[in-house]
């Protein structure tokens, strides 16, 4: 194998630890955020939106190298375990552009159930989680399904 796919190879799989990684750092964060006082709720905040935010890029790099693997490797794009990770990636992107951002900005609006709200986080964490490692199962097990 030549050097530089396994230097992508090796890119991929650390990117794709990135963009999970965060996401169980934030259960703990989501735990905290239901008795923060105000002072203490805007540092919480900020972590979270800096996890979601390497997330992201993290998944950015994860998936640019995702297209580089493929285009130099041995398998195609109609190969079912890649099929079914794009689908799912492209699931989580809907999924993650709509989950975080508007329940985080209700965190500062007055009359918000503080508990429903941290609820509300900890079930997309818990979701997006579940839709990461589908893809991480596709891509580290790659089944053949059809």
């Amino acid at each position: 194998m030549d050097v530089w796919y396994r230097l992508l190879l090796y890119t991929h799989v650390l990117s794709a630890i990135a963009s999970i990684g965060p996401f169980f750092l934030l259960l703990p964060v989501v735990k905290k955020l239901r008795m923060a006082n105000e002072g203490e709720i805007n540092a919480y905040l900020d972590t979270f939106r800096f996890a979601v935010r390497i997330a992201k890029h993290s998944g950015h790099v994860l998936v640019a190298t995702g297209i580089l693997l493929v285009m130099l490797g041995p398998w195609t794009w109609g190969t079912p375990w890649i099929v079914l990770t794009l689908i799912i990636l492209f699931c989580s992107l809907f999924f993650l552009a709509r989950a975080f951002s508007p329940t985080i900005r209700k965190f500062h609006e007055k009359g918000q159930d503080r508990s429903a709200l941290a609820d509300k986080l900890k079930r997309s964490i818990l979701i997006y989680i579940v839709l990461l490692m589908a893809m991480l199962w596709f891509m580290v097990g790659k089944p053949a399904l059809w």
